[in-house]
């Protein structure tokens, strides 16, 4: 016979529980970015992603899937419509063959470009609604819960 957990245990669950909290903040802060970043073209994650494209050189998968906090698949995955869209292009390492380079096209650069000033916008006034919260310690906090 199972032993039946209370319902005020559920309630405390819901109310305390960090990893249910942000997992609904993410959510909501993923369709904030979503709806906004919309008319250019790009989802949230996608943003993220070519963000995380634009540097000096082109980086191989793993620091990036890294960066992105995601596996090499999940990476894989995501950036098949971005090449399809030509806005990415994925070429072997001349420095070794069986590595990826990720480079941001000309098109992926434009678009980004496009996305930036929506998501800077959305992003002072996400960071301005956290009243007496202040964001850097936030941010501190939640990359010390991602770090391993």
């Amino acid at each position: 016979m199972s032993k039946r957990i209370s319902f005020d245990t559920t309630l405390q669950v819901r109310d305390t529980c960090l990893c249910l909290s942000v997992q609904r903040a993410a959510r909501a802060l993923a369709r904030s970015f979503d709806d906004a970043l919309r008319p250019a073209g790009l989802t949230n994650g996608q943003f993220s992603l070519l963000m995380a494209l634009n540097r000096p050189k082109p980086p191989a998968m793993a620091p990036v899937a890294q960066l992105l906090a995601m596996d090499r698949t999940t990476l894989t995955a995501a950036l098949k419509p971005l090449e399809r869209e030509g806005l990415v292009r994925i070429e072997p390492d001349p420095a070794d063959k069986r590595s990826r380079l990720l480079t941001l096209t000309d098109k992926g650069h434009a678009v980004l470009a496009r996305a930036l000033p929506i998501w800077q916008e959305l992003h002072s006034a996400v960071e301005g609604s956290l009243a007496e919260i202040n964001p850097d310690t936030l941010r501190t906090g939640l990359k010390n819960l991602g770090s391993p």
